[in-house]
């Protein structure tokens, strides 16, 4: 939508743009409406001069205005393609039974809509005011000529008697008539990216989420291909040298330079073994891929140098992405703490709130841990935006630090 092109009067943008600003005035009356009964008690503050009737009516905006406004967003949402937007929900998760008021009203997403309607019921009741005003003189301005014959006519900046007097208002109604494609596309582009900005997020960016989940899924596999590798592969080929050295080892006379050198090879490959069994590990450990996340947890925890108690009720098993995602979140955390935090004792919970997957880990050390002294934490929360996850810590200092992350179950 480019108004400074030439050819923009003569294309459909004009009436897209007429069709968006007319559909916005019976859009706007129905949801003034409820929000004009919500309301009510401001009105009759305002009215008696009894600040007390404030409070409800704040209480009615907030316990309600969700449920007006989250419907208007959708309308919203579906208006704006008239402008050549694509604008999707965002920041709304899934809704398990039930849990459809806790949900939505804990979400900024929704707090976003209801400030949207707002802002459309009062500064944009505004703009289309002037809009209308401008088009009703624009109106009256062209039809002067004809109108003064039955007496003096009022055009908004003054008043005239004859033809001569209306010709001038005429003249600059038909410049404003000309104009008016332009204000109109204005003030729809205007509404459109406030809408845009407050309703949601645009097509494209909605795409870059999806290839990066992509990115994701295809360095999950690449990475359980890699660990398959080296478990079925190299470590299995390392293993039979380590026994023909054994072998040879024991055949050998002691006292040669042969079984020296035999038996510093078959030591040197008994610590490789060793070192290529925690990079399996640490790629993807089997325990988790065969038992799940509660027990791969516990086993960090037997690990740990600092006492860890593990709480983990899961009704299933989330996302493979998920899960290996969640595990390196404990891992990480559980070596901060052993490193860092001088703390004594630590605690890991596991649960599944409705459609998130909740990780949270506690420590009783001197707490003080921030991204800024490093990257660790950084990674860390890279690692879970990647997957759609946010990470949230506390930790003052005197402690206790806990760290908290929620991921999609899915």
């Amino acid at each position: 939508m480019n108004v400074f092109d030439r050819r923009f009067l003569l294309s459909l943008w004009p009436w897209r743009a007429t069709a968006f600003v007319a559909s916005t005035v019976p859009v706007g009356v129905a949801a003034a409406v409820p929000f004009g009964v919500l309301g009510l008690p401001f009105l009759l503050a305002l009215t008696r001069h009894e600040p007390v009737w404030i409070v409800p009516g704040a209480g009615l905006v907030v316990g309600l205005g969700p449920l007006v406004a989250l419907p208007l967003a959708d309308v919203e949402r579906a208006r704006l393609r008239l402008l050549g937007y694509s604008v999707v929900r965002s920041g709304h998760r899934p809704v398990s039974p039930g849990s459809w008021l806790r949900t939505r009203y804990t979400e900024a997403a929704t707090w976003r809509e209801v400030a949207y309607a707002l802002l459309l019921l009062t500064a944009g009741a505004v703009l289309y005011s002037a809009l209308a005003l401008v088009l009703v003189l624009t109106a009256s301005w062209l039809v002067a000529p004809l109108a003064v014959g039955d007496g003096p006519v009022v055009l908004g900046l003054g008043a005239v008697t004859t033809v001569a007097e209306a010709l001038p208002y005429a003249v600059a109604g038909l410049v404003v008539l000309l104009l008016l494609p332009y204000l109109v596309t204005l003030t729809a582009w205007a509404h459109g990216a406030v809408a845009r900005a407050m309703l949601g997020e645009s097509e494209e960016l909605i795409e870059v989420t999806r290839s990066r989940s992509r990115l994701v899924d295809a360095f999950e596999a690449e990475r359980t291909r890699i660990e398959r590798d080296l478990h079925d592969g190299a470590q299995q080929r390392l293993v039979s040298l380590t026994l023909q050295l054994g072998v040879a080892k024991v055949l050998l006379d002691d006292e040669t330079p042969a079984a020296h050198a035999v038996a510093d090879a078959h030591q040197q490959a008994k610590n490789l073994m060793v070192e290529v069994r925690e990079l399996i590990h640490g790629i993807r450990p089997q325990l988790l891929t065969e038992l799940g996340l509660p027990d791969a947890v516990r086993e960090l925890a037997d690990r740990s140098p600092v006492p860890v108690a593990v709480h983990a009720s899961l009704p299933g098993r989330p996302a493979p992405h998920v899960e290996i995602t969640a595990y390196f979140v404990v891992a990480e955390a559980l070596t901060n703490v052993a490193k860092h935090s001088n703390g004594h004792t630590a605690t890991v919970t596991l649960a599944r709130e409705g459609p998130t997957l909740t990780v949270a880990v506690s420590d009783d050390g001197r707490g003080g841990a921030s991204p800024d002294r490093g990257t660790g934490l950084t990674g860390l929360a890279d690692r879970v935006a990647a997957v759609g996850g946010r990470l949230l810590l506390s930790s003052p200092d005197g402690g206790p630090t806990r760290l908290r992350v929620e991921l999609p179950w899915n």
